[in-house]
């Protein structure tokens, strides 16, 4: 059995949409398609079937989901059982502004430990990064959220993360050292995509005081949305950590938003029953903590 076959397969039954999958997995739309026609074909069966603007299981396809799931769960278990001699693998997901901004020394740290191990990163935003942890398609993730509080996941928060408002230094709020969310009523937003939480909490603020904002652009990345705020697109509410460098330069201006609400940690996130691996421990490890399942062990000399 095909497995790449088959992790398309779940993509498409967890997102509902063969476009939406074929991004999640890097993977051109035709290329799904064909996998799932192939699936369909193995089995002798219709699979997915759309339902309005959605994908939906069929009978058939909810019983082979079930097979499925086990199937790359085992798959990725061997590959770790296996590999560990050599290393370990790990599949960790993140939060674009944290896999570009936070975690590049920590993988520095987690490398000079297990320098043999094997590591994927996969970006997504909090739902999705959540779904994956839960599902076992990740062995942990990064996330930027309210203090996250969910019986089924192992949180460790690590620091807390302020939201800037960032616009051009010229702007008529750029010389302020905080705002309130009223300051916004009548201002231009560039924001990003949905599924990010510090973009919900804002809408969601800006709603309950009856401030009025327009959104020119929904972007998916930090780095487009940095570009069309310098640009004079709009302003933007983003992580202190992605704008560091161009407020020193001078090429941004940033302004504390200060509401009570807004009170957003950088969290580590894995199931509390996941089977501990030297690995894993060592990545805990280089974020300052500790396995609960099993304390790390000293990482093999290269």
């Amino acid at each position: 059995m095909d497995l790449i076959c088959l992790r398309s397969f779940r993509e498409v039954a967890a997102c509902g949409s063969i476009t939406k999958a074929a991004e999640r997995l890097g993977y051109a739309q035709s290329s799904v398609t064909a996998q799932l026609q192939k699936l369909e074909e193995t089995y002798g069966a219709e699979l997915l079937e759309r339902r309005g603007r959605r994908m939906e299981l069929t009978t058939a396809g909810e019983r082979l989901l079930v097979y499925a799931k086990e199937m790359l769960r085992l798959h990725a278990e061997s590959l770790e059982a296996v590999g560990a001699a050599q290393g370990g693998s790990l599949t960790i997901g993140s939060i674009e502004s944290l896999a570009s901004y936070f975690l590049p020394p920590h993988l520095q740290a987690f490398r000079e430990m297990r320098p043999a191990a094997s590591l994927s990163l996969l970006p997504g935003n909090e739902p999705e990064l959540l779904r994956g942890v839960k599902s076992g398609t990740l062995d942990a993730a990064l996330i930027l959220d309210p203090p996250l509080r969910d019986p089924e996941l192992d949180v460790h928060p690590l620091r807390r993360e302020p939201l800037l408002l960032v616009c051009r230094p010229s702007h008529r709020l750029a010389t302020e050292k905080a705002v309130a969310a009223t300051e916004l009523d009548g201002e231009t937003l560039v924001l990003t995509e949905n599924g990010c939480s510090y973009r919900a909490a804002l809408l969601r603020r800006l709603r309950e005081i009856g401030a009025e904002a327009r959104i020119a652009c929904e972007l998916g990345s930090i780095e487009a949305i940095k570009r069309c705020v310098r640009q004079g697109l709009g302003v933007s509410l983003l992580p202190s950590i992605a704008v560091r460098q161009e407020v020193e330069e001078g090429k941004l201006a940033a302004v504390l938003l200060e509401e009570p609400t807004f009170d957003f940690q950088i969290q580590l996130i894995h199931l509390p029953k996941r089977r501990s691996s030297p690995a894993f421990a060592s990545f805990l490890a280089s974020f300052g903590v500790q396995d609960r399942a099993d304390p790390p062990e000293q990482a093999p000399k290269a």
